[in-house]
């Protein structure tokens, strides 16, 4: 075939009946039965996605009015004069507006003349406006009144993509038809019979990516087609498919799912990195990366699966991967995803934004480190001092006051019991009396918080931190979290109209001024007292969160009452009513 005779598969395949338009059969099913029944309306507006057969429809409708002889079934012969002068495109009784680019008040005011011409050789005259939404405000009124009360013989179909942009009185003149996007399998069948018809071998797998990267329109889908054809010499396969329309082969993304289930962070970040040397977007990788995990998500149930718009070969696959994932896992991967598209913009290293997302993914099912245990404080050995030797009484009195601190900070029931001698002093607390072990629970302090005062926090190093503090460092400690913390804002405003009030020993309470912050405030407890602890070097610091007892409501006073209280507190009010000779009651 030469190079002059060629015409593109979105021309040579396009509909000339309403039986071969692709996908939309309810719809082309209304518009026959309307012919058939003499029931048209003078004016019609078509709406829905690019490349699914607004036009076409428009086209077949406009011809299957004037048709001479329809057939039984509602579709136009092709075979009498009307139909032979619009396949020939010398057909007088349709006439067609591009409104993208004639949209202003006098293309308008030449259809509206056009109109007072009746048919030639034909029943109707059509008005096809394509890209109606592109016309003009000023065009649209000049419109109206042709719209509205047009000819009998006149019918207009108006065709936009963007029906949000017609004005409602266009709108209300119409009767819409809303156009749906084509479905990945019926495009993937079209496409199979046209390499039928062409010769081409093309394999389903193949077909299936081109429905896909068309997005439900049926134009692209074939120009797409074409290319493909067009770069294989007429034998398309996967591979070749994937490589000339720059499409990330899904194998990379099971492949991705496997380490994340292996917990296997090197070789996530090896597919990473192999992804970005054959040249695509990391932005694009990681929204194929979700939509993977999406498919997977839909292909864990049987109710589902119908979603996947896959050939069977590719959603098998998917099954089986699903099977080896919980329902869990994917959600969260799915969520550290999206997270990652909407960071991914503003990131500074975008590749660093990307390879942590993928350390996260690998993380999701690896077991938890075991938390380790507190390691039991040992004493250090101290030198002998030259100085005379303390009493034995006093060596004695003081034994049980170190065992008894030793038994609460870390019990060590395998090791002897140190020495009194090998004791430091400076790490020996001072002694506490009977009733200062035995303080009562504070009124409004929880069971969880006293139990937090009571007992001394375990150490993260080889001591306890104990130097003493102040109720104003604490104080400053407390005002320099607020300020490193500005995003933090439900514990920063609790904290802001808290003051930490001394209970006891390093023991405080802070009255918030409701159980929302309250329970806000105990959630990130385990945060916010680490680091006041890291800033009085104190790990002895305890703080519980009450709520504070709320403040009695003002009285609502009504104007009588209003005015006797403002007479007993004001002797001018009073002086002043009695003046005037006014009653208050």
């Amino acid at each position: 075939m030469s190079d002059n005779n060629y015409i593109v598969s979105a021309r040579k395949y396009r509909p000339s009946t309403f039986a071969s338009v692709v996908g939309q059969q309810s719809l082309t099913h209304t518009l026959k039965t309307a012919i058939a029944s003499g029931r048209l309306a003078h004016a019609y507006l078509f709406c829905g996605p690019r490349g699914v057969g607004k036009t076409t429809c428009a086209r077949i409708f406009a011809k299957t009015i004037n048709c001479e002889h329809p057939t039984p079934d509602g579709e136009a012969c092709n075979e009498c004069a009307s139909c032979q002068a619009f396949a020939t495109q010398q057909s007088y009784n349709i006439t067609e507006l591009d409104a993208a680019s004639n949209n202003s008040v006098e293309d308008i005011r030449n259809i509206t003349d056009q109109v007072r011409i009746p048919p030639q050789g034909g029943r109707y005259r059509v008005f096809i406006i394509d890209e109606v939404h592109m016309l003009s405000n000023q065009a649209f009124n000049a419109f109206l009144k042709t719209l509205e009360e047009p000819p009998e013989y006149a019918i207009f179909i108006l065709a936009t993509t963007e029906k949000q942009k017609v004005i409602p009185t266009i709108l209300s003149r119409c009767q819409i038809y809303d156009f749906a996007r084509i479905t990945v399998p019926d495009i993937v069948a079209q496409l199979q019979r046209i390499a039928a018809d062409q010769g081409v071998e093309a394999a389903p797998e193949a077909l299936n990516v081109i429905a896909q990267k068309a997005d439900g329109a049926m134009r692209d889908a074939l120009s797409i087609f074409d290319q493909v054809v067009a770069s294989t010499e007429g034998h398309i396969t996967y591979q070749n498919t994937i490589a000339n329309l720059n499409v990330l082969d899904y194998d990379y993304y099971f492949r991705l799912v496997d380490t994340f289930v292996a917990g296997d962070v090197p070789q996530a970040l090896l597919i990473y990195k192999e992804v970005r040397d054959k040249g695509f977007d990391s932005l694009f990788f990681i929204n194929g990366l979700a939509a993977h995990l999406r498919n997977l998500m839909v292909s864990q149930t049987p109710a589902t699966r119908v979603l996947l718009e896959m050939d069977e070969q590719v959603s098998a696959r998917y099954v089986e991967q699903a099977a080896a994932v919980s329902a869990g896992f994917l959600y969260r991967a799915v969520d550290l995803c999206c997270t990652c598209d909407l960071n991914y913009r503003e990131a500074t290293s975008k590749q660093l934004l990307v390879e942590l997302t993928l350390v996260k993914l690998c993380q999701i099912l690896k077991p938890q480190e075991a938390k380790r245990e507190a390691t039991p404080i040992q004493p250090v050995a101290a030198a002998p001092q030259p100085t005379a030797p303390q009493p034995a009484a006093a060596q004695t009195a003081a034994a049980p006051v170190r065992q008894s601190v030793a038994r609460t900070v870390a019990p060590q029931p395998s090791a002897a019991a140190p020495t009194p001698a090998a004791a430091p002093q400076s790490a020996a607390p001072q002694p506490r009396s009977a009733a200062s072990r035995r303080r009562p629970v504070a009124a409004g302090q929880s069971a969880a918080g006293a139990a937090a005062t009571q007992s001394a926090p375990a150490a993260q190093g080889d001591t306890v931190r104990r130097e003493p503090f102040t109720d104003d460092q604490l104080a400053v400690a407390w005002q320099d979290y607020i300020k490193a913390h500005p995003s933090e804002h439900v514990i920063i405003s609790a904290m802001q109209m808290a003051t930490p009030v001394k209970i006891g020993d390093n023991q405080y309470s802070v009255a918030v001024a409701n159980v929302m912050q309250q329970n806000f405030m105990n959630d990130s407890k385990h945060k916010w007292l680490s680091s006041l602890r890291d800033a009085l070097r104190n790990d002895m610091l305890a703080i519980d969160v009450t709520v504070a007892e709320s403040a009695p409501e003002p009285a609502i006073l009504s104007p009588r009452e209003l005015a006797n209280d403002m007479a007993q507190r004001l002797p001018q009010f009073r002086a002043l009513v009695d003046d005037f000779g006014l009653r208050l009651s």
